[in-house]
């Protein structure tokens, strides 16, 4: 089954360049785009993608405002932050607001496309940049890492997969880089989730570094 996707964006070669994207990839299907968060917050329930890449900076009402609004009435979608900004509390407002990903517009057309396979199958996929942004955070805001102790219920290959993750690495990236294949790594992350009480990536890392 194809993944629907929304895009939800300002600038109009952006969206444009994003709709394309969508259009000429197989397995994904565009179920409509909006130019602003007003026009989002009334189509988006209508069109009921599973996945919307959501602009942060719009006129009007913000990325942000406008997923707070839309995961209280649509907890099912999924919104993935598609922004040009690096900005750490727009990030943390952004995962506050219930996004699920974020990723920078600057990401190749087949990176952002595995980033929305991910996010739709349970991952929470990040660039590398925003996810060293995300782990400097986590690290300065704790004394020190989480003990061994805590992390004895993971296996040796869950914790090399869990270090995997808090770089922003994305499954498939993962595999290539452990010689297994994206479902054994999809295994390990569901365990890894199950063992630490966590759902999702951001939770892992957070849980990781003592949070």
């Amino acid at each position: 089954m194809d993944i629907s996707v929304a895009i939800v964006e300002d600038n109009n070669d952006i969206r444009n360049a994003l709709e394309q994207i969508i259009e000429m990839a197989p397995g994904y299907k565009l179920a409509g785009s909006c130019v602003n968060g007003e026009e989002a917050v009334i189509h988006i329930p209508l069109l009921k993608p599973q996945v919307v890449l959501m602009d942060i900076n719009l006129g009007g009402i913000s990325g942000i405002e406008v997923v707070k609004i839309l995961k209280e009435e649509q907890p099912d979608i999924l919104f993935m932050m598609c922004t040009v900004y690096e900005d750490d509390e727009q990030i943390f407002e952004a995962l506050n607001a219930g996004a699920s990903g974020y990723i920078l517009k600057k990401t190749s057309p087949d990176k952002m496309l595995d980033a929305i396979k991910e996010l739709y199958e349970g991952g929470a996929p990040m660039s590398s940049q925003i996810a060293r942004k995300v782990v400097a955070t986590f690290q300065n805001k704790t004394a020190s890492a989480v003990s061994v102790d805590s992390l004895d219920v993971l296996s040796k290959r869950e914790k090399e997969i869990l270090e995997s993750l808090a770089k922003g690495l994305l499954y498939k990236e993962i595999a290539d880089l452990l010689f297994i294949s994206p479902q054994t790594v999809r295994k390990h992350v569901y365990h890894i989730y199950e063992k630490l009480h966590v759902g999702n990536r951001i939770e892992a890392v957070n849980k990781f570094f003592g949070r």
